[in-house]
């Protein structure tokens, strides 16, 4: 039979016994002599170590010049000051004289945040140095602290235009900054005066009244443990509101037991 129609008629059968490929998964020498012994087979070489994945990345991170990234970045009070005082996220920051940083001891067992600075604060870039800061300095000496056993910022470190309530978002803009600036102080206490600065730190909606007269817990990740944290009522509301000054009076108290480890 000639060899074409012996190729033929095998091709046929294949096809009508269903196969219907003819290539393998491997090439195929068959000119090869395989009555030669084969030679040993080599022990596989061990896998390389598979590379260790890299680190993963924080899901949300902190966008560039962002309050929270400039915050995050911060290793002092130095650095943190200059962070706020180059930080240009906040329009009502064009409009006012000075960032209010802070004044005190930043080594003292009380940090006390207020709301935003006033008109002479702004002046002054001081916090707490009006008539407010006239009574908040009575208020310390009658449980006897002062200025230099005390700590004292605001939420915002800017002045609202004619001294107006500051609105969530601008709350929200600078809280990166004050959580930071109370990790790095890490005080024994804390002190909110009045219901913008409760409502900010504790991140709760009650009033102020309802929030003042006990005790609260605040953690961040940069700090060690909680801390302990009293609400009460803003000096400015004092001064035009006597009758709540027995309250403050309580809760004045309350700090001061604290401090000396009775509480």
């Amino acid at each position: 039979m000639p060899l074409d129609m012996a190729l033929d008629d095998l091709l046929r059968w294949y096809l009508d016994a269903g196969v219907d490929e003819t290539i393998g998964d491997v090439p195929v020498d068959r000119f090869i002599d395989r009555s030669a012994a084969a030679p040993p087979l080599r022990p596989a070489a061990a896998a390389p170590a598979a590379a260790q994945p890299p680190a993963a990345e924080p899901r949300h991170p902190a966008i560039p010049g962002t309050a929270a990234h400039l915050a995050a970045g911060c290793a002092g009070l130095a650095e943190l000051r200059a962070a706020m005082e180059a930080f240009d996220g906040l329009p009502l920051k064009r409009t006012a004289a000075s960032t209010v940083f802070a004044d005190g001891n930043p080594e003292a067992a009380v940090m006390i945040i207020g709301e935003a600075p006033g008109q002479e604060e702004d002046r002054r870039g001081l916090p707490f140095v009006g008539k407010s800061g006239k009574l908040l300095d009575r208020m310390l000496d009658s449980i006897g602290l002062d200025r230099g056993s005390a700590y004292i910022t605001n939420v915002l470190p800017w002045r609202p235009l004619e001294n107006r309530k500051p609105t969530p978002d601008e709350v929200a803009v600078c809280l990166p900054f004050v959580a930071r600036h109370i990790e790095l102080v890490d005080p024994q206490v804390l002190v909110l005066l009045g219901g913008a600065a409760a409502s900010a730190i504790l991140a709760r909606h009650d009033g102020i009244s309802r929030l003042r007269g006990r005790w609260h817990d605040y953690s961040s990740p940069g700090l060690p443990r909680p801390i302990p944290v009293l609400a009460t009522f803003h000096p400015a509301y004092l001064l035009r509101t006597p009758d709540a000054k027995r309250g403050a009076w309580r809760d004045l108290l309350m700090v001061k037991k604290r401090l000396s480890g009775r509480d």
